[in-house]
This record gives structure tokens, sequence and C-alpha cells, in this order.
């Protein structure tokens, strides 16, 4: 594995495959060797030969991160800060006027962020732009007899995701599914007795299963106007306790009906940077019902890179280079993306028509699995990613039952 020099330093924040997805994504495209800073180490960056690994326990607070930052960036050229979680972009856009002057954060203000992680004025934004979304109720610590104005079964989740993963407690979920009003009141009770005290949110249940699901990722450069937008199917998530959601295998399709309806939100507010939108086909009434913005890339995002449009080509381009992006791309190339064994997602994907899909895909050579990656491949790291990658067999037989 080779790498050259640029002329600036890739320095992502987190430790997870978000972060090492883009790392690959900056070495496939430049030949960089990228610096991560996490509150932990280990899996999948640790060992890896194109990634320089730092733990930092309480890289999350804003002394910290800027004190670690700061250290980071002296005596280097241009260094490129990437947040690879919420609570790290939070963190950079909250502090941008703090940061040193070689250090370019990607960033729109953190006020102008908070806003739109805001579910109120998301949704707002969403009806202005006939993007519709599930019945949402948002649940605070005063609202233990929680009643939503729509019926069971319910989806439960934490608007602060930190926050809600530093006060475990027993049956603790990513996302709670509950079938009644007594269940929801019982887990709102729950998470609130740990500790955590920001806000819940509760919606509405979309039927269908994994293969209702699609994502978003769009890339809008500093002035505001959406140069990248690549919308992944997903066919199969995680479905362990804290990582229900997540997705394990994603085959790339285009509608540009869909993702106007996003860029014309995007373009409206004036976003830029990175962007990811979880979005779910509601059959009932034939529309894509959206989840949420994060605001930043997913963990996920190598389905963009694998099929043929490089993250990192954008933001150093428009950040770094200066250039022009020129018009709108509308990422149309096949591709299956997956984090689990092919036999898993066969093993565990329903529809039949998916199936020959990916076989074909397969077949002709689309197909990446970001974490295994060519000349990064020393035995230990090698070692702890195939018993990583084996342990789906277990875990989908324990949470989905036996195929």
């Amino acid at each position: 594995m080779e790498f050259k020099e640029q002329g600036f330093t890739p320095l992502l924040l987190g430790n997870d495959i978000n972060v090492y997805s883009v790392a690959r994504a900056f070495h496939e495209a430049y030949g960089l060797k990228s610096y991560s800073i996490g509150k932990k180490g280990g899996a999948p960056c640790a060992e890896s030969r194109m990634i320089v690994q730092s733990v930092e326990p309480k890289i999350d607070e804003p002394e910290v991160f800027i004190r670690r930052v700061r250290e980071f960036a002296e005596g280097r050229g241009t260094v490129l800060l990437i947040g690879c979680g919420d609570n790290y972009v939070r963190l950079i856009a909250n502090n941008k006027a703090s940061l040193p002057d070689n250090v370019v954060a990607p960033y729109a203000d953190g006020e102008f962020l908070e806003g739109l992680m805001d579910k109120q004025r998301f949704y707002e934004l969403c009806e202005k732009h006939g993007i519709a979304y599930p019945k949402t109720h948002v649940c605070t610590m005063r609202d233990l007899e929680v009643s939503p104005e729509f019926g069971a079964p319910y989806i439960l989740k934490p608007c602060n995701g930190p926050e809600y993963f530093a006060h475990p407690f027993e049956g603790q979920k990513k996302v709670f599914k509950l079938d009644t009003l007594a269940e929801l009141r019982e887990t709102v009770a729950a998470v609130y007795n740990s500790g955590y005290k920001d806000n819940l949110i509760v919606q509405e249940f979309v039927p269908g299963d994994d293969t209702y699901m699609r994502v978003l990722t769009n890339y809008s450069d500093k002035n505001g106007k959406v140069k990248l937008m690549c919308l992944g199917h997903v066919l199969l998530e995680e479905h362990t306790p804290y990582g229900i959601g997540n997705h394990a295998v994603i085959i790339n399709e285009a509608d540009r009906a869909l993702m106007d309806r996003f860029k014309a939100l995007l373009e409206d507010i004036g976003y830029t940077g990175f962007s990811n939108f979880d979005i779910k086909y509601d059959s009932r009434d034939n529309t894509f019902k959206v989840f949420e913005i994060n605001v930043r890339q997913g963990r996920s995002n190598f389905y963009v890179t694998g099929a043929g449009y490089n993250i990192a080509e954008y933001v150093v381009k428009d950040h770094i280079l200066g250039e022009e992006l020129g018009d709108t791309v509308y990422a149309d190339k096949e591709n299956l993306w997956l984090v689990v064994p092919e036999k898993v997602a066969f093993d565990y994907i329903r529809p039949t028509e998916y199936k020959t899909r990916m076989k074909s895909l397969i077949r002709r050579g689309k197909a990446v699995n970001p974490l295994f990656y060519k000349g990064d491949n020393k035995p230990g790291r090698l070692l702890r990613l195939m018993k990583q990658h084996l342990s789906h067999f277990a875990k989908y037989k324990k949470y989905l039952g036996k195929n």
C-alpha cells in the first residue's frame, strides 16, 4: 500500500466503519494516509496501514477537542477535519472559530446545524417541499404518560444519541419498536430513570421489512449548491439491540423525482457539506417518508464511493483545490455494498428479484465490502475482521431466527 504527499492531511474524528470508509476514499483518490482521533480504539481502524489511530477518551469535550486538534495541526500544512458521527460534527461546527487557520472544517455553523437537527423545524421544511414524513410526537421528561395522537405500533428513539448511550439500562436498544401504549410508557420511564434528560422521539411505525428502506447521501458545495446525490436501496439491516437500523446490504439505485425534492430542500436552506437521509417507502399511500437528516456522511457512505463517486474528491475539490464541481451528479451506476457475508445476505433477504440482481453484480465484480481493502491486510487486523465478519451468522440467527 503506497502513500503520497498531497499538501493536505485528513484528520477524521471517530473510530468506526464510517472512519475507515472515509479514509479508504482518501487513499483511493489521492494515495493519502489519514489520521483519526476517537474515544476508543480497536477495529476496524486498528492496525490499518492507511490510518494512524489515536485514542482520546475525552475528545467529545470542547476544550480537549480544541487542544488535540491544535496539537495535531501544529507544524503541518492544511488539515482537512471530518467528523464521522453526530457528536463530532457538533464539536467541529460549534468550535470552528477556535481552530487554527490551517484547519479546514467543511461545515456550516453550529446554530444552523442544531436547527436542522430539531425535528419540528426539519419537518416544517419537508412540508414546504412536498416530502412526506411519519407522524411524530416529541416526548420530554415531563411527558411520562405519553399519549401520541396516532396508534400503535410505535417507534421510540433518542434525540441525543451520545447522551442516551452514556446512561445504559437493562433492555437498552438503539431504537425500540413497541406494540402497545403501555409498552411505550414503560420504555419511556426506563429511559428517563437511567439518567437521560434530553427529548425522545415517538413515531408511527411505517410497515415493511428492511427492503422498504432507502438511504440518500448528498454533497453540497460551499455555495450551497447540491453537486452529488446518491440513492441506495437498503436490502438488509442489522438487528442487534445496539446495531438495529444500521445498513448491512445496499444496492445503488436512481430516482430522479425523489432526489429532486431533497435537492430543492437543501438548496432552499443553503446547506453546505455532506448530508444523509433515512427514508422508507410506505405502501399504504405510495409515498417515501423521511425520518431525519444526518448533517454528515452516513456510516454506510462507501456505497457511494464503491459505485464510482468518491466522496473524498468532492470535499477536496471544493475546499482544498477550489475547483468548480459542475452540474449535479445523480448517481446511476449500480453497485452492491455489503458488510455481512454473502451467505447471510442471501439467507435473510427475502424477495427473489433482489437476490438475482445481487448475484449478477457479484459475478460482474460490482460488489464491495469497504472493510476488506487490498493491501490493508496485516495479519492481526485481518484476523479480527474475519472474526467479526463471521459473527454475523450467529447474530442474525439469534435476532431473526434460522433460515
